[in-house]
């Protein structure tokens, strides 16, 4: 039993010293969190501009049919 709660007691600090380096670093998760969200705001805008390239060269296979 005694082991057991070493096992409990060790996972216990970790997690403690987890927070507590999220607490003193905060800045760098929100850093990450930040570029991420451009990072997915820039794909969302080149996915529009995508779709934008693609209904422009169906107009000009159709123009050019008609001709």
């Amino acid at each position: 039993m005694e082991a057991l709660w070493d096992v409990v007691a060790f996972i216990g600090h970790a997690i403690e010293a987890i927070l507590a380096y999220i607490d003193h670093h905060h800045w760098i998760f929100g850093f990450l969190a930040g570029g991420y969200i451009f990072y997915l705001h820039d794909r969302a805008v080149h996915a529009r501009f995508d779709a934008i390239d693609k209904r422009l060269d169906e107009v000009r296979k159709r123009l050019a049919l008609e001709y």
